[in-house]
């Protein structure tokens, strides 16, 4: 039995390393696009609950992320120039650069004798002769555009602008500014991801991107722009472009997973809004639950493929929802930038997704709750300890 896996990112590396490790009998082939030492981006974020799912799926590569991450406990929020430290539990989230996860995935799949065709652009998906061909591709997937009514692609845009930048200067900890300059309304989202270059993602709502004639600005200018808005935090320093495209966050979305012997992980089955922080650990958890359903059912691919649905999507429906509810908060910024107090933004933010209520702040965020309750920000009633 032959797998193949067009994509060469993390999950799809880490579906060829676990299939590897876990059915030594299937062929496995790897096609991608770019060169292996070719990344866009900065760092990204694995969180420590993701951390832990990955690390039983695979302790050895986890023990490797962990030792190149840089993790902070802490987050500032900052809304009407007012600073609010959020101590996260446990050990906090973590950040590797994008290129390093790559490596230290790549090392893993070459030490287990996975065969990977880098600078592969597949062009017709009918010619692979794999059993299972697996879209690993992310969100301008070809697995998934070979066959979109099959797979009930649905896609659309949202409306806030952005782009990835990186900066030379490592934060003292990750922060979400919301900020208001000459009449435009601006985010930045930043967290450090090595010893001295943090990932600094751009944002701003439709109404600002018009009123600032950014449309026909060139990249330079609108990079300016935003360099000026976050003149204080970024202290001198440029942000530093890497394909920094501005662009409309896609929303994909399929009806299905699989069609025939094709099947879709991470971004290229629904994308996940970087506004959770979580896009590479749920692509990765997808390919424990592939290599997983395919280890269980050997050459029975139809089989395969549906535990495979069967055994991931409750939970991965849980994690696209909570995206789905963060990007419908975010598309509405200014008015929560408006309506609110620092402290009243802050507790709308935490609770934005509907997986943190009240009771989950106070148990997991306690000292971020009594200021909240202090400042008044929480609703009557669920400010009760």
């Amino acid at each position: 039995m032959k797998v193949d896996i067009v994509g060469g990112g993390p999950s799809g590396l880490f579906l060829a390393i676990l299939l590897a490790q876990h059915a030594p009998n299937i062929e496995i082939e790897v096609l991608e696009q770019n060169a292996p030492d070719a990344t866009f981006g900065f760092g990204v974020v694995l969180a420590d609950t993701g951390l832990a799912r990955l690390s039983d799926a695979a302790p050895e590569v986890c023990a490797d992320l962990v030792k190149a991450m840089k993790f902070s406990t802490q987050q500032t929020i900052v809304s009407g120039e007012t600073p609010i430290t959020v101590q996260r539990p446990g050990i906090g989230g973590g950040a590797i650069a994008r290129l390093q996860l790559l490596s230290i995935l790549q090392d893993h799949a070459a030490r287990l004798g996975i065969r990977v065709k880098w600078s592969s652009r597949v062009f017709d998906i009918e010619a692979l002769d794999g059993d299972i061909v697996v879209g690993a591709d992310g969100i301008n997937s070809l697995v998934r555009a070979s066959a979109p009514g099959a797979f009930g692609t649905t896609r659309r845009d949202l409306t806030n602008h952005f782009a990835w930048f990186g900066v030379e200067k490592a934060f003292a900890c990750p922060a979400l500014i919301f900020r208001r300059h000459e009449g435009g309304y601006f985010i930045a989202h930043y967290y450090p991801y090595s010893e001295r270059m943090s990932t600094f993602v751009a944002e701003c709502d439709d109404r600002t991107w018009r009123e600032f004639d950014l449309d026909n600005a060139s990249a330079d200018e609108r990079r300016a722009l935003f360099e000026r808005v976050f003149a204080p935090e970024l202290d001198g320093h440029g942000l530093a472009s890497n394909n920094s495209i501005w662009r409309q966050f896609p929303v994909i979305r399929n009806a299905n997973w699989f069609c025939g012997n094709r099947v879709l992980i991470g971004d290229a089955l629904a994308s996940a809004h970087f506004s959770i922080g979580s896009g590479t650990r749920i692509a990765m958890e997808d390919s424990i639950a592939l290599a997983q359903a395919i280890a269980s059912h050997g050459s029975d691919v139809p089989s395969a493929l549906h535990a495979y649905v069967h055994s991931r999507r409750e939970a991965k429906d849980r994690l696209i929802g909570a995206s789905e509810a963060s990007y419908e908060w975010y598309e509405q910024i200014r008015d929560w930038m408006d309506a609110y107090t620092p402290h009243e933004f802050v507790y709308q933010f935490m609770t934005r997704t509907g997986r943190v209520d009240a009771a989950r702040l106070r148990e997991q965020y306690p000292a971020l709750m009594r200021e909240l309750a202090s400042a008044g920000a929480v609703p009557a009633g669920e400010a009760m300890q």
